[in-house]
């Protein structure tokens, strides 16, 4: 029997093969289910057109009870967008991803949020305390960054 991890991972997966993906958001892989990557980009007029960023998913076995660790990858030669609340090692402080998520809340649901967080941002910049953190943060950003903390 799989896990309800799995099976709601199968779920989401069968949904965005079938009906795809919103505007300026493409699944790139989800091979298993314990990693997915998506790219997103803002369409229309902002601060990051033309911009196209890689989000990575991370689900451990409580998925969805808990909430999926995710943030922009900053490797080969990509960088996390300028954003207050995003760090320059791709991890995000976003209150849907810590103390308000919500099982009802899928990947899709994730990624337009963050599309939509980049869309509605009036001025590029690190959140404050940028440097500090990524020099003490661990892996796992779901396990450190929250939202209300800021």
């Amino acid at each position: 029997m799989a896990s309800i991890s799995a099976r709601r991972l199968a779920k989401e997966l069968r949904e965005i093969e079938g009906e795809g993906c919103p505007v300026g958001i493409n699944l790139i892989k989800a091979d298993d289910f314990a990693t997915w990557w998506f790219t997103i980009e803002v369409m229309g007029d902002s601060l990051y057109q033309g911009e196209v960023h890689t989000l990575q998913f991370r689900f451990d076995p409580q998925y969805p009870i808990s909430s999926p660790a995710v943030q922009f990858l900053v490797t080969d030669g990509r960088t996390a967008p300028v954003h207050p609340h995003v760090y320059s090692n791709g991890h995000i402080c976003a209150s849907i991803l810590g103390n308000e998520w919500s099982p009802v809340l899928s990947v899709v649901a994730v990624c337009v949020t963050l599309q939509s967080m980049l869309a509605s941002c009036k001025k590029k910049e690190r959140p404050v305390d940028n440097d500090r953190y990524v020099r003490n943060a661990p892996d796992n950003p779901k396990k450190v960054c929250r939202f209300s903390d800021y």
